[in-house]
């Protein structure tokens, strides 16, 4: 008789792939969005590639930005309004070239 596989064996824990914050951040709303996808990345359906993985971080990113990822201009978001001259600023144009490659670099290392 084979021992049941746990319901975590052969999945990745995402979370992890946000353990360690990038050395610069665009503004000072970035960090503050890259915490909200720490802790709802575990709850999303396990994907099974990059590419699916990409997908949810940029429809994470709309939901909780109130903008698509590929929206030319840095925004304001009002919940990472923390302090600072650019508070609650989110620059997409930052993730899509500096935080989004290097979430699909660190899911391909884990997943490999």
């Amino acid at each position: 008789m084979q021992p049941t596989p746990s319901p975590q064996e052969g999945t990745q824990n995402l979370s992890q792939l946000f353990a360690k914050h990038p050395r610069q951040w665009g503004l000072r709303g970035d960090p503050w969005l890259w915490r909200d996808l720490e802790q709802c990345v575990d709850a999303a359906k396990q994907p099974a590639n990059s590419d699916e993985f990409v997908a949810w971080l940029e429809s994470e990113f709309g939901r909780l930005v109130g903008v698509p990822i590929s929206h030319p201009e840095i925004v304001f978001a009002k919940k990472y309004a923390h302090g600072g001259m650019s508070g609650g600023c989110v620059n997409p144009k930052f993730w899509r070239e500096t935080l989004l490659p290097l979430l699909r670099q660190r899911f391909e290392e884990q997943k490999s």
